[in-house]
């Protein structure tokens, strides 16, 4: 790590992305120790009294936005020997990377996903600036709550004309019709790149399909989207948000009022928009299988704060992972040797399971869905076991090293076996899941959990079978102690 020159009191920490105007970095402010997202201009643009302006402009966009969802400027020097703009560091992955690893965004979650996201463009709005690149890349999720971000292209809405040579101001699927004829940005642009991005996060791919960029940008003019799969009333409005024409789409205070009242009338354009009927495909945008929205679901409302509903949410988690522990560690006790067994395999099996998931996720966002994905899977499945053993084998020696730890801790304080046993399996399955490559058990593992802990009805008998193995593996070591099982005694006689 080493100081940059020209921004003496910040450390770079790790590269955090690119784009045509720069690189950014997660860098450390040494006076204050402030983790933020350091922009830096390209090497060919530092010196360039236009891009010195644009930064500059950005700057004092971006200086009067205050929302919590939005990653706001922290500090800048757009004249500097190496201009900058840092803002405020989120870590976590973008909406983009979110959707491709854990499937699409449903129920309350994707609600609060649209009302965030709307909310942080409506305070940019407020002040009137414009994001003009509102897409799942530029959404970083905090937890469920998605962060604007990268407001490279954001300008002052009275300035709407600000272009560079080569530059497409934009990323197709996501750009607003009336720019692609060569009109002014508007409000009404963010509102349709804001209803594309929540499409992609309802149903994990772009509404105007994929492909090659004329095509894609082709659909959009011509107004053939993709919304199947997104619940009813939400489909309604993101189809009116995706209107070719702008006086088309509602207001993005009237889809806010929506949001925040969903039992309210929907929000509508100056004009009436040709919504395309459920069934419509767009040309290359494969159907997805993952779960779409229950069907008779009731109106809801989210609350101001995501403290609410979203707490529960993470409570109800906790307890499921913590009963996930107790198992591994009354399982330690009860069954030492099987049940070690058992944990160490499916540790195996559940990475290798990730690893291939990933490997899938990652050539679907490539070059799209294909038939033949699913095949593929199955016949590479047993390279994925192999391919995942080193990994898994250093993961495993790395969790029993630390059990080990706690083993002798246990013995330098006289715990009896049982106990000590079961330490030593809640303290295994703990570092297996926060390990080197415990991702690739914890991804799989909060797939599970994640729609178990949605709501109460799921979740109650998940706890309720949980508990109910625990008690029998409590009352089976309370009243037999450790059974060695397959070996006839333990592997020390002092530990009788």
């Amino acid at each position: 790590m080493t100081a940059v020159r020209g921004v003496g009191r910040y450390t770079l920490l790790s590269k955090l992305g690119e784009g045509g105007m720069g690189v950014v970095h997660l860098a450390r402010n040494e006076d204050s120790g402030e983790r933020v997202a350091l922009k830096m201009l390209r090497p060919q643009i530092v010196g360039d009294d236009e891009g010195r302006a644009r930064l500059a402009r950005e700057v004092s966009s971006l200086s009067r936005v205050r929302s919590r969802w939005v990653a706001g400027i922290v500090d800048s020097d757009p004249w500097g020997e190496v201009p900058f703009v840092a803002t405020r560091y989120v870590p976590g992955l973008s909406l983009f990377e979110q959707v491709a690893q854990d499937g699409p965004v449903t129920g309350r979650d994707l609600h609060w996903l649209a009302r965030c996201l709307a909310e942080g463009i409506a305070a940019c709005h407020e002040v009137g600036v414009l994001h003009r690149d509102v897409k799942p890349s530029n959404v970083l999720m905090e937890g469920r709550t998605p962060i604007l971000i990268d407001f490279g292209l954001a300008r002052v809405a009275d300035d709407p004309k600000i272009t560079h040579t080569g530059w497409l101001l934009g990323t197709p699927g996501y750009l607003p019709t009336e720019i692609l004829h060569g009109q002014d940005a508007s409000p009404a642009g963010d509102v349709h790149s804001w209803a594309a991005t929540v499409a992609y996060a309802a149903t994990g791919r772009p509404p105007f399909g994929r492909g090659p960029s004329t095509a894609i940008m082709d659909r959009a003019r011509r107004g053939e989207f993709d919304l199947s799969g997104v619940p009813g009333p939400l489909a309604t409005v993101l189809a009116s948000c995706l209107a070719p024409d702008p006086r088309a789409r509602p207001s993005l205070s009237g889809v806010l009022d929506w949001l925040r009242d969903p039992s309210g009338p929907l929000p509508v354009g100056e004009e009436p928009t040709a919504v395309l009927p459920p069934d419509t495909r767009v040309e290359e945008a494969e159907p997805t299988d993952f779960d779409s929205w229950e069907s008779g679901e009731p109106a809801y409302s989210i609350p101001d704060e995501p403290a609410g509903a979203g707490a529960w949410a993470r409570l109800r988690r906790g307890v499921l992972w913590l009963g996930l522990a107790a198992l591994c560690g009354l399982g330690f006790g009860a069954f030492p040797w099987a049940a070690a067994t058992v944990v160490v395999v499916l540790v195996w099996l559940v990475r290798a399971g990730s690893m291939a998931a990933t490997d899938v996720a990652a050539r679907r966002v490539a070059r799209g869905r294909k038939w033949y994905d699913g095949p593929r899977l199955i016949l590479g499945a047993p390279w994925d076991l192999v391919r995942s053993v080193p990994s898994t084998l250093v993961l495993v020696l790395w969790a029993l090293g630390i059990s080990v730890a706690a083993a002798l801790l246990c013995y330098a304080v006289t715990a009896p076996v049982g106990a000590s046993l079961m330490v030593c399996g809640t303290v295994f399955a703990v570092t297996a899941a926060l390990g080197p490559g415990g991702e690739h058990v914890r991804r799989p593992l909060g797939g599970l959990i994640r729609p178990l802990s949605s709501s109460a009805r799921r979740w109650l008998p998940a706890v309720v079978i949980v508990a109910a193995v625990l008690v029998a593996l409590g009352l089976m070591l309370s009243s037999r102690g450790s059974d060695w099982f397959p070996a006839h005694d333990a592997p020390i006689s002092a530990l009788r």
